[in-house]
């Protein structure tokens, strides 16, 4: 998991730029995404038989475990690179929009979604294709980064920028609500709350700060010309080391989540 449901356009210094992955350093530097998504299998509990879309499907790592029971899982992504992994794992999936998702009316019993909502900056057009996609009473079960997630993260990245004259929300690439919000939008688009809170995990990251950056924080690295990145990446990392590193070495990101588990109405 974790999509790549981007931002379209843009170069150097012109503003958000569509997010790429490259599937390698993705399960390098993002294997924690569907380890910690795990616990999302545990309230969606799929069913052998049923039918199950999983949204922003990434390389297919949680969605091939989802399917262990013998539902029948789809997934969909805007990565093609990512798309072409998950195939490699024997997955059906295919590259589509979230907002204009290629299947019909009541298609699913279940939606999945884990680490992927928060790069869908415009939420309502996704949450209204989710609910048109489900079958009456079908569960929509998902995780993204709530309001203050990698804040000290943006933080730093914000102060980098601004030491070379650009504004941060020109290249800001997330959405990240608060629990009032999301609900919201979830109750606009027909859903009814079972459960939705939000909650601190800080996520200890598998190497350097820095390949985090470089996997998903694009858009705001590309605001600087190729052969000033390395020294953008290095002034973020040296803001970041006294708050973020831990004494042993290690790199602690600043996750905050938003975790719900919504239905569709029966009738």
């Amino acid at each position: 998991m974790g999509d790549t449901l981007g931002i379209a356009g843009g170069h150097a210094g012109d503003g958000p730029v569509a997010q790429h992955w490259n599937p390698e350093r993705y399960q390098r530097e993002a294997g924690f995404v569907a380890e910690l998504g795990r616990p999302l299998l545990d309230l969606l509990a799929p069913q052998a038989g049923e039918r199950i879309l999983d949204l922003g499907c990434g390389d297919g790592r949680l969605t091939q475990e989802a399917a262990a029971g013998g539902a029948r899982l789809t997934g969909v992504d805007l990565s093609p690179q990512l798309v072409a992994a998950a195939r490699g794992r024997g997955l059906d999936v295919q590259v589509a929009d979230a907002a204009a998702l290629p299947y019909p009316d009541a298609s699913f019993d279940a939606v999945l979604s884990n680490a992927a909502l928060h790069w869908m900056t415009e939420p309502e057009p996704v949450l209204g294709e989710v609910a048109r996609v489900l079958k009456p009473g079908g569960r929509f079960v998902g995780e993204l980064g709530g309001a203050g997630n990698v804040a000290a993260i943006v933080g730093a990245i914000a102060n980098a920028l601004a030491q070379r004259g650009i504004e941060v929300t020109r290249a800001y690439p997330w959405y990240f609500p608060t629990p009032a919000q999301y609900r919201a939008q979830l109750e606009a688009a027909g859903f009814t709350v079972g459960s939705l809170d939000r909650f601190a995990r800080p996520t200890d990251l598998p190497a350097d700060i820095s390949g985090w950056l470089a996997t998903f924080a694009e858009s705001f690295l590309a605001q600087v010309p190729a052969d000033a990145r390395d020294q953008l990446v290095d002034d973020i990392r040296t803001a970041l080391e006294p708050s973020l590193r831990t004494p042993d070495g290690r790199w602690v990101a600043d996750y905050v989540r938003v975790r719900f588990v919504v239905h569709k109405a029966a009738t």
